[in-house]
């Protein structure tokens, strides 16, 4: 089997993740819902371990594997932490290598699991929470992966630096000559979050607009956990994107950082998780998958890595603008899937980077 791990050449599909992402080659239909059974566990112990890719924050990847191993004792969780674009470049390079090495993976940009889906190296896998709680649009018609999480690509301003009623309250508002030389902002070809938001911004307000913000002598940095820090130190007054969860630690740790949801929507990017059919622990691994999608797990996506959650039995965090409270950009992995190489290209031009 050639193994092609493009980012291109997939039709356009819809919004929804679970409709965009049937757009890829169809495996089979979803197998039911896998139980947590005694045997599973036990298989898992003998196997001793599982190894996840992951782009979340280490911290809670961190917390998560800690949570995982009080509840499974003899089963220890290996992290491998990267940014998104890197974990599917590693798995690209292992695969091509023929290196079996990852079990579970999440990433921050859902167009990375439609190449995996297109090349059949998912292996089908509902877990119970999934089947039950999770909205149809937030599942892989096949049962190849499901939303563990989502993040959302927010403005914000450094509130020593900024006014409350002087700060901007959408992206139009960015493009006003009195934030020259003060905006950061990520690049979409190293952050997929940011991959993400410049599809949907692209596409709801126009490629014009980034010409016309590209010259307000912008701070480019790479990451989308770059912009909220160079807030937090003051090195810019406003963010024209950044990841919604770093300003929310940075906010509630006291820095001087406060969020912008913009008018014209927020972008939000979805992070699913899946299993690999070469997983080297497949056991391990369908435990972990089970563990990341009940409530005791999603709280700690939510309370330790302050994104957003799917899941019903889950409680917001207090203090925080509820999710349903925000105007969104509709996220389309199959589009993002089809036009990343022309974005990269096209951005890079634009800004010069």
């Amino acid at each position: 089997m050639a193994l092609t791990f493009s980012r291109r050449g997939l039709m356009a599909g819809t919004s929804a993740l679970g409709v965009s992402l049937a757009t890829a080659r169809v495996v089979s239909a979803a197998p039911p819902a896998s139980p947590v059974t005694p045997a599973l566990i036990e298989a898992a112990k003998k196997e001793g371990k599982v190894v996840y890719y992951t782009s979340i924050d280490l911290p809670l990847a961190e917390k998560i594997a800690k949570a995982f191993e009080a509840k499974y004792p003899g089963i220890s969780v290996r992290v491998e932490r990267t940014g998104a674009e890197r974990v599917f470049q590693r798995i690209g390079q292992e695969y091509t290598s023929r290196i079996y090495a990852v079990d579970v993976v999440n990433s921050s940009d859902a167009a990375h699991f439609i190449a995996w889906k297109r090349d059949d190296i998912l292996a089908p896998y509902v877990t119970e929470d999934v089947a039950k709680f999770y909205p149809a649009e937030h599942q892989d018609p096949d049962g190849l992966f499901a939303s563990f999480r989502v993040g959302l690509s927010v403005v914000g301003y450094n509130t020593n630096l900024v006014k409350a009623e002087e700060a901007p309250k959408s992206f139009a508002d960015l493009l006003d000559p009195k934030w020259t030389g003060k905006l950061v902002k990520a690049h979409p070809g190293y952050s997929g979050n940011v991959m993400s938001a410049t599809f949907q911004l692209t596409r709801d307000i126009g490629w014009e607009y980034l010409e016309k913000l590209a010259k307000q002598k912008i701070m480019q940095v790479q990451s989308s956990t770059d912009p909220p820090k160079k807030l937090a130190l003051g090195e810019r007054a406003v963010m024209v994107d950044g990841n919604e969860y770093n300003a929310l630690q940075l906010k509630e740790d006291g820095k001087p950082v406060e969020i912008v949801y913009p008018a014209e929507g927020t972008p939000m990017a979805v992070g699913p998780n899946a299993i690999f059919k070469n997983a080297p622990n497949p056991n391990a691994a369908r435990l972990l998958q089970s563990f990341m999608f009940t409530p005791e797990c999603q709280q700690l996506v939510i309370d330790v890595g302050a994104l957003r959650s799917m899941h019903p039995q889950t409680k917001e965090h207090a203090g925080r603008r509820l999710f349903k409270d925000i105007k969104t950009m509709k996220d389309d992995p199959a589009g993002v899937e089809k036009n990343a190489e022309q974005i990269r290209m096209r951005y890079s031009k634009i800004f010069g980077v």
